[in-house]
């Protein structure tokens, strides 16, 4: 593994350094030692200005372009799994956070380092923490505390995609439907009310329920409605007084958080609802010119993100953005994570040939 205190080369390819990228350790919470690489590896370039606010690092172009692009991308992964250092096997490279997410970060640095003379001024953005509860995420920090930082036309997350745009991202919501009954022994079960037994309008209401498809900028979004988990119980003989019933929606993101939760609380009407984490979702924006010149740079094809990203800050800043990287999102977090070789370096080209 790499040690704390090695320089990043900004000069090998994105495969190599993708692979120091990896056998640098960078657990979420534990960036530190990488983000001082990150920077000490992007202030070597003249044409960069660089700042840091904790373990996030920005750097920029000041062109006087028209036009402004940010990429942004996280350097923590999620706890190593025996799967560092890092290997290769043919166009394979084997590793914690190989796909999720630093071959995109390798990516951005080689573009930071070899794009003088872009089309568009640029704003690269690595920061931590993403891995882990919303609170401590540093691109929540940067639009919280250094909003400026962030301004931006149009923005890439280098989250994985298969190298293939995905526009926007879902909405999230979660929430809890209390049911309640009377305990009793089970010996005399008819004196009771079992708040278990009340789950099963809960969950008849989710079977029948049919979810969207929405369609957005040519993009089919899938909303889904769905039981994650049941609590509820008391012991072997008892009766149950409580069960509790936590779903899941998924929404597209032409809804608002108001419409969503008032969505759910009309599919559950006449129970009690509480919603317990919710984060809105994220616009594709793929009408946009820039977006529309990205989409011809890589391929004419995109298709919807099923799930929630930062993309959703940079909405909430008003800054149209999509996700795009090399990694594949199904091996992300697995102990045999991987990237192909050859679609690092076909990311890099694209973006290179948008931007160049």
């Amino acid at each position: 593994m790499s040690s704390p205190h090695s320089p990043l080369d900004l000069t090998l390819d994105g495969g190599a350094l993708t692979a120091r990228l990896v056998d640098f350790p960078s657990v979420s919470g534990d960036e530190q030692a990488l983000a001082d690489a990150v920077e000490s590896a992007l202030r070597a370039h003249p044409h960069l200005a660089v700042d840091r606010y904790g373990n996030n690092v920005v750097a920029r172009t000041d062109l006087g372009r028209a036009q402004r692009v940010l990429l942004a991308g996280h350097l923590d992964t999620v706890p190593i799994a025996d799967n560092l250092p890092s290997r290769v096997e043919g166009d394979l490279l084997y590793g914690c956070g190989t796909s999720d997410m630093k071959s995109g970060v390798a990516v951005q640095l080689r573009l930071a380092a070899t794009l003088t003379e872009p089309n568009h001024d640029l704003t690269y953005v690595f920061y931590d923490c993403e891995e882990i509860e919303a609170s401590r995420n540093g691109l929540g920090h940067l639009a919280r505390e250094r909003p400026d930082w962030l301004k931006a036309d149009f923005a890439v997350l280098m989250e994985p995609s298969s190298a293939v745009v995905e526009g926007g991202c879902q909405g999230t919501l979660r929430a809890q439907i209390r049911l309640t009954g009377t305990r009793a022994h089970s010996a005399r079960s008819w004196l009771g009310d079992n708040a278990i037994h009340h789950a099963a309008e809960v969950l008849g209401r989710l079977a029948s329920y049919r979810a969207q498809r929405v369609e957005i900028d040519g993009l089919e979004y899938r909303e889904g409605l769905n039981a994650v988990r049941i609590d509820g119980g008391v012991a072997g003989n008892v009766i149950p007084d409580e069960c509790v019933v936590t779903v899941n929606f998924r929404y597209a993101p032409n809804r608002s958080m108001e419409d969503a939760e008032a969505h759910v609380r009309e599919v559950f009407d006449g129970f009690e609802v509480t919603v317990t984490d919710h984060a809105p979702g994220a616009l594709p924006g793929l009408a946009r010119p820039a977006a529309q010149a990205f989409l011809a740079a890589t391929g004419g094809q995109a298709r919807a993100k099923f799930g929630w990203t930062d993309v959703a800050r940079f909405s909430a800043l008003g800054v149209p953005a999509v996700n795009y990287g090399p990694g594949d999102p199904n091996l992300a977090h697995k102990r045999d994570e991987h990237c192909s070789l050859s679609a690092i370096a076909e990311c890099e080209e694209r973006l290179r040939a948008w931007l160049g």
